[in-house]
């Protein structure tokens, strides 16, 4: 028997407008979009109703797994309080990033990711879970054993998207010293002697590891089909490699030229909703809003906070006379899904699956007031 459900009295954006009318939903899909005189059904009050946001990378189950330094939370706990937190916030597809790579500075032991995989589709499959989870594998090409970090994932079918990193001095997101400076060295209170050993053996790894599993990276997505990141480009180089690495999502470029490049090769260049929210990088690098306001932005990702991917586009069309709410929606939503191949979502259209959000803005920080994944209700 089909299930039938109506949204009313709704500002539905579909495309590049705003359309006032209702939405149906059968069977999981959207099956109507009718302007005008509103249907009988669930009366939206005039907000927006706008496509389930899609989160392509962000840092957040970190932050539930492992609150504290040394301290690892059950599992199953700190992926329900992610997901509910995800959920609320209007994101009903979320990529969690899982670490590849670690060495002295941190990261996780051999089978750690695994492990939190496995919890997190144990998790879906006993349908704990409001959004649904696929896998983002941030590989650390400098370190040694990202490779075999990697292995734990050869057959996994939830990994959709890949990203080259390599945060050594020197490289991409620390070109400058002294930004490595506030985070390594003043940021852990180190020493300069051990500061300066530090900096010598990370930048041996990189000498070392880098370029060979970026290479061996790049050849095993394009074997299995998964989507490619570069990460913190900064040159036209960088640029230039990921071309040849087919590349097809560029993750927080730090310069305007790589960005400039990025776009004009056909990737989607992301910049962090909170680098929007705030109106600069934490890191110190280009400001997102810079590179919206000369049309080289094409996807934000929430990265540490959840809601500034709800926040960040009205944010966007509030400020930015040549960006419109449906063009900054489209940012995190149709954007990263066709970049991710992800073709039965990120659109308010007749046959994708009804994967919404109900929005009330009127001024300020917007709330999203019910979540629908599929056509159900999850928050």
């Amino acid at each position: 028997m089909s299930v039938e459900t109506v949204l009313s009295n709704a500002r539905i954006i579909v495309g590049d407008e705003i359309i006032s009318g209702s939405l149906v939903i059968r069977d999981g899909r959207i099956a109507e979009i009718s302007a005008g005189a509103s249907r009988t059904g669930e009366d939206l009050e005039d907000d927006y109703l706008i496509p389930g946001l899609i989160e392509l990378h962000t840092d957040h189950l970190e932050q539930h797994y492992s609150p504290r330094p040394g301290v690892r939370w059950n599992t199953t706990a700190a992926i329900q309080a992610h997901d509910a937190q995800v959920a609320t916030s209007g994101i009903t597809t979320v990529f969690d990033c899982l670490r590849m790579g670690a060495d002295e500075d941190g990261g996780f032991e051999k089978g750690e990711m695994r492990s939190l995989a496995d919890a997190i589709q144990a998790a879906q499959t006993e349908g704990r879970l409001r959004a649904e989870h696929l896998f983002h594998l941030r590989c650390e090409v400098s370190s040694d054993n990202v490779l075999e970090h990697f292995a734990d994932f050869e057959h996994d079918p939830y990994v959709r998207l890949v990203s080259l990193m390599d945060h050594a001095p020197g490289q991409r997101q620390f070109q400058s010293m002294d930004q490595y400076v506030l985070y390594y060295k003043e940021k852990r209170g180190l020493s300069d002697e051990a500061f300066a050993h530090f900096v010598a053996r990370r930048q041996a790894a990189s000498a070392k590891y880098a370029a060979g599993h970026r290479n061996e990276l790049a050849r095993i997505c394009a074997e299995r089909g998964i989507t490619v990141a570069s990460h913190d480009d900064a040159t036209l180089d960088h640029v230039d490699e990921a071309i040849g690495h087919g590349v097809r999502l560029a993750e927080f470029p730090t310069s305007f030229d790589a960005a400039e490049a990025s776009h004009k090769a056909g990737m989607s260049v992301l910049m962090g909703a909170p680098n929007i929210v705030r109106g600069k990088s934490h890191s110190g690098n280009i400001a997102a809003r810079e590179l919206a306001e000369r049309g080289v932005l094409d996807v934000l990702s929430s990265d540490y906070v959840p809601l500034s991917l709800l926040h960040a586009p009205f944010v966007l069309a509030d400020d930015i006379d040549a960006i419109s709410l449906p063009q900054a929606i489209a940012m995190v939503t149709s954007t990263p899904a066709r970049t991710v191949g992800l073709e039965d979502r990120g659109r308010i259209a007749p046959g994708l699956r009804a994967d919404l959000v109900r929005v009330k803005r009127d001024n300020g920080v917007p709330v999203a007031r019910a979540t629908w994944r599929e056509g159900r209700r999850v928050a």
